[in-house]
């Protein structure tokens, strides 16, 4: 894959993730090995934690969309290799059950999205679920 090519499928997630996509959709994005991991309180949050294929991102899109607002999403830069893209950015969410809205840095680094890796402010999104 050269640098154009994944620099697009960062382009191209974030662009599923921003629209109505269905969550199978955004997942024909990833590899069926998929490796998920952001780490965290894994009690909080359905997505927090490690899991393993496309069901991963499914059940991501989906538990997300059912659970949080989302108010603000920026990226402020996409750095990508042949190998690999990280999308680096920030977002204020709102939970829907609680009201609690947190505001988070992010880092989402794949390579051929076969590793989906959200380094954040996890304490603090968890205590916001939690909250």
């Amino acid at each position: 894959m050269s640098q154009n090519d994944t620099l697009r499928l960062a382009q191209e997630f974030l662009g599923r993730m921003g629209s109505d996509a269905e969550p199978t959709e955004i997942a024909k994005l990833f590899s069926e090995t998929l490796e998920w991991d952001i780490a965290g309180d894994t009690g909080a949050l359905p997505w927090i934690g490690h899991k393993s294929g496309r069901a991963a991102i499914t059940d991501f899109v989906r538990d997300s969309r059912a659970m949080i607002d989302r108010i603000t999403f920026e990226v402020h830069d996409i750095l990508a290799s042949d190998k690999r893209a990280a999308i680096l950015g920030s977002l204020t969410s709102k939970l829907k059950r609680s009201g609690n809205v947190v505001t988070t840095d992010f880092a989402i680094a794949n390579g051929e999205i076969v590793r989906f890796q959200m380094l954040e402010d996890s304490f603090a999104v968890s205590q916001m679920a939690r909250g």
